[in-house]
């Protein structure tokens, strides 16, 4: 993949997202790994309509806007963080998901056991402590919980996906919020979640 293509399936996946119901029109961002440079969803631009021409350079080492034309993300020290601290990560997504939002800012966990995908995709789901957004204190804590968890709640924020791939990192996403939909429903419904031996034989396959 080069350069433009790497751009236009960032535009692409931020688009995915928007019209997937998990981010507002010009909340959150996606970001791709290309060597030693990151690329990422400028900000406040519509979220839906982003084209190549849009999307920033930025070196990991320093964080230093190779785009300057551009207006970087507010969250863009966050993404290179994660980059910084997970060396097989290819994606970073954080969007604001309306279910998996409303357990950001609860006491409750999201169950991601109760059905096996959501286990096998995501494990268990770390918080992030409040910190304000787009600040270096919420830029080291989100690295930090990044560094052994695929998947984060930000605390009265949002949500954030770690992946090898940008299908890898939307699809966790994306189940994230299933999760927190049925961790939500389960309260209507009893739900019987995996037990203790199942969840183990599925990390074993994970």
């Amino acid at each position: 993949m080069d350069l433009t293509e790497g751009k236009d399936a960032v535009a692409a996946f931020m688009a995915r997202c928007y019209a997937r119901g998990l981010t507002t029109a010009t909340g959150g961002n996606v970001s791709m790994r290309m060597g030693k440079t990151m690329l990422i969803t400028p900000s406040g631009k519509d979220k839906s309509s982003l084209s190549a021409d849009d999307i920033a350079e930025v070196r990991i080492s320093d964080g230093a806007n190779l785009t300057p034309s551009l207006r970087l993300s507010i969250e863009s020290d966050m993404h290179r963080r994660i980059y910084l601290a997970r060396p097989d990560a290819g994606a970073v997504v954080h969007s604001h998901p309306l279910f998996a939002s409303l357990f950001s800012a609860s006491g409750e966990e999201i169950d991601t056991a109760i059905i096996a995908e959501d286990w096998y995709l995501l494990d268990k789901v770390a918080k992030v402590p409040y910190a304000l957004m787009g600040t270096e204190a919420l830029a080291e804590a989100a690295a930090a919980y990044a560094a052994d968890h695929d998947a984060l709640l930000l605390e009265n924020h949002g949500a954030i996906a770690v992946g090898r791939t940008l299908i890898e990192a939307f699809d966790r996403l994306e189940c994230l919020e299933q999760a927190a939909k049925l961790t939500y429903l389960s309260r209507t419904v009893r739900v019987r979640s995996l037990d203790e031996e199942k969840r183990a034989e599925i990390a074993r396959m994970r």
